[in-house]
């Protein structure tokens, strides 16, 4: 049977990420206690299911710290299991939390929610859920689209459960480095393409662009030596079991050096390793 654990954030997206895989073809559960969640299982194992994506989040706060071990024993029983955190900027929440009025679950009474006491809250939440993110693959949903993170998710799961997959990410460093990056590697030293007139409306995946950049000695090096260290540390990170590795490649606006060199990365990884591509600031446009 295969498993995604989906927790995070309050806020971070988890109901889209839950739809997204709903639409994949996994029976999907919402809030199920932690406590409940080996014998679900095994219910849903004599049933015959073999995709489930189950969430649960901050309203169990009391079991979160069975999850841990709970996790190990569904791999014991030859359960494969990947768990995802979908996180967000706290000032993200916040907004989020105003426009749409709700009270956030670890809220207490029913005085009104002010933004001191909602600070607090979302930063408590951060301290109670902090080892299950340590153990799970983060998606920063921050500058992230409802129908961006379907897409995500879509793509991440499915990849091959028992199989090390490499994440390329481009993003502009004026929006914020995304917070599920394992690695973010600065290209804005490199020659910009923005400052030529021909190219300023292309992007890395333009030929244009990719001629002007492959011409670049700065950019063949730091390719080499981004290449250099990733091929050293990636086999001590596959036999530590991840099932993710998200290197972020950032430049000025996310348009040009950053989308080309992940480009380039995926190709010359993609051929030992299962490679995935994300453009934060160009996807979906």
């Amino acid at each position: 049977m295969d498993i995604i654990l989906i927790t995070g954030m309050s806020g971070s997206g988890k109901s889209v990420a839950l739809h997204a895989l709903e639409d994949a073809g996994y029976y999907c559960v919402d809030n199920l206690p932690p406590e409940l969640l080996i014998p679900f299982v095994k219910l849903e194992e004599e049933q015959k299911e073999q995709r489930l994506a189950i969430a649960i989040d901050v309203r169990s706060a009391n079991s979160l710290h069975l999850m841990p071990e709970q996790m190990a024993i569904l791999r014991d029983m030859g359960m494969t299991v990947k768990s995802l955190f979908l996180d967000s900027s706290s000032d993200t929440l916040m907004r989020r939390y105003s426009e749409t009025r709700r009270k956030h679950p670890l809220s207490g009474g029913d005085k009104p929610q002010n933004d001191k006491d909602l600070a607090e809250t979302i930063a408590f939440e951060r301290e109670l859920l902090s080892d299950l993110r340590e153990r799970a693959h983060v998606i920063d949903t921050s500058l992230l689209r409802s129908a961006q993170l379907q897409t995500y998710v879509k793509t991440m799961v499915s990849a091959p459960f028992a199989q090390l997959t490499l994440v390329f990410e481009s993003f502009a460093f004026k929006r914020g480095i995304p917070t599920d990056a394992d690695y973010v590697f600065d290209v804005r030293m490199l020659p910009n393409p923005h400052y030529e007139s021909a190219l300023r409306p292309l992007t890395g995946m333009d030929e244009p662009v990719q001629a002007y950049l492959r011409q670049s000695e700065e950019f063949v090096q730091m390719q080499l030596q981004i290449e250099g260290f990733l091929a050293q540390w990636i086999p001590t990170i596959e036999r530590d079991h991840r099932s993710y590795l998200t290197v972020a490649i950032g430049c000025t606006g996310g348009q040009h050096r950053s989308v080309f060199m992940v480009e380039q990365l995926a190709q010359s990884f993609g051929k030992r390793w299962l490679t995935l591509k994300r453009h934060r600031e160009q996807d979906g446009k």
